[in-house]
């Protein structure tokens, strides 16, 4: 299922929260999401986990400013700054937020329980120091849009040579779903976001979705050389 990461909701709509540009509540809902809740651990002057509306406040009254979100893979510590302890958490999730103005960054883990279908899904921050450093490796949107731009030619390109007999209605009703998500609301990124960053994510949607449907799609595919770069 092709979703934005937890670490993406959380920046952009606790952005938005600190430009005084949406209410609490509708910010928390936005970055819960479909989850059951979340929980902050480990934030400075509290002793227990609390409740995400409780921690937005607490890191505004702190001096926080801003948030920015860190994709960390292996080898490519995308959007961190150290110290080890927490690369080494955000490695783990393959995300985090590190918020401006306080040296403080956030590694959600996700906890799952129940049968297929009625999974309860809990969701802990852990709120931890961070190094104040430029981020690693983190391009400009101009720099993003264009590298995007070109992985959803390479990706359209490598899905049409697929030979997968009977995957066009599949495929077709992954794109549809796509579209009709984006359709039931364009504000893909909350409020006070420039158009160049939307544009941006709709791109890395684009591309998320022929990738996973090319996986999903494609187990019989054979890729020579000049389709890995």
């Amino acid at each position: 299922m092709l979703s934005e990461p937890r670490s993406g909701r959380l920046a952009a709509w606790g952005n938005a929260l600190l430009a005084g540009l949406v209410s609490p509540d509708d910010a928390v809902l936005a970055i819960v999401g479909e989850d059951a809740v979340h929980r902050v651990e480990g934030l400075p002057g509290e002793s227990a986990p609390v409740g995400l509306t409780l921690a937005l406040g607490r890191l505004r009254a702190l001096g926080v400013t801003g948030l920015r979100v860190a994709l960390p893979t292996p080898g490519h510590p995308l959007g961190l700054s150290g110290p080890p302890d927490f690369n080494a958490r955000a490695l783990d999730a393959e995300e985090a937020v590190i918020c401006y103005g306080v040296p403080l960054g956030l590694v959600p883990e996700v906890y799952e329980a129940g049968p297929a279908g009625d999974v309860h899904v809990e969701v802990v921050w852990h709120c931890l120091p961070v190094r104040e450093a430029p981020p690693a490796d983190v391009p400009s949107l101009g720099e993003a849009e264009r590298e995007l731009a070109e992985a959803l030619r390479d990706a359209t390109a490598v899905l049409s040579r697929l030979d997968v007999a009977g995957s066009g209605p599949v495929a077709e009703a992954a794109v549809d779903a796509y579209r009709a998500r984006a359709e039931r609301g364009r504000e893909v990124l909350a409020p006070g976001y420039p158009p160049r960053a939307v544009r941006v994510l709709e791109l890395a949607q684009r591309v998320g979705l022929l990738v996973s449907v090319a996986y999903e799609n494609g187990p019989q595919v054979t890729t020579g050389p000049d389709d890995v770069r």
